[in-house]
């Protein structure tokens, strides 16, 4: 509640709108969090989400979810992943496979992943987010900031079709209309 409350007040200070384009009855799906080209984001990113009441999550690995940091990352939603073979001699799960489970743990769940993987410009995308998606069985949403109108949120949904190019393609004409803090270091995923 009370990072609603600052959130809400730092959007009116600060000029930034909330746009929720994803239905109620939507409770799981896999969020783009795109363009990343600045510190700047998280602050408009995790706000618009607090201020929407969207249970976002993001996973991070189990090290930086320990005491003393625990007290400040799990409010922001960070999820500890452990990616040890259950049994030993096993080989190492693959964080696809880890994060499309949390799925079938948890009813309501949002998962931000970063395609980019770097607030510097990057042509290729990482595409673990489509399949953790499709492997999981849930939409992705893309959630968005777009500089120029000082909009934040979800500008809709996508249910993967298993055609990544042609899914992708509408994802490059949707991200190709945001406007980033450096539009020089955004690009969105080449094909």
């Amino acid at each position: 509640m009370v990072m609603k409350l600052l959130s809400k007040l730092v959007f009116r200070i600060t000029g930034w709108k909330v746009d929720n384009r994803v239905p109620r009855e939507v409770k799981q799906f896999v969020m783009i969090a795109a363009p990343h080209t600045s510190n700047w984001d998280l602050i408009f990113a995790r706000g618009a989400f607090f201020i929407m009441g969207i249970p976002l999550k993001f996973t991070i690995k189990k090290e930086w979810v320990q005491f003393p940091l625990s007290l400040f990352m799990k409010p922001l939603g960070a999820i500890p992943i452990d990616r040890k073979p259950k049994q030993a001699g096993l080989k190492k799960r693959s964080m696809v496979h880890v994060m499309a489970e949390l799925f079938k743990i948890h009813d309501d769940l949002v998962i931000l992943v970063t395609p980019e993987g770097t607030r510097q410009k990057a042509s290729k995308w990482k595409l673990g987010f489509y399949r953790i998606a499709e492997e999981a069985g849930v939409p992705i949403a893309f959630g968005y900031l777009d500089y120029s109108q000082k909009i934040a949120g979800i500008g809709g949904i996508l249910e993967t079709t298993g055609d990544i190019k042609k899914d992708m393609q509408v994802i490059n004409e949707f991200y190709s209309q945001k406007t980033p803090k450096f539009p020089e270091k955004f690009s969105v995923h080449q094909l």
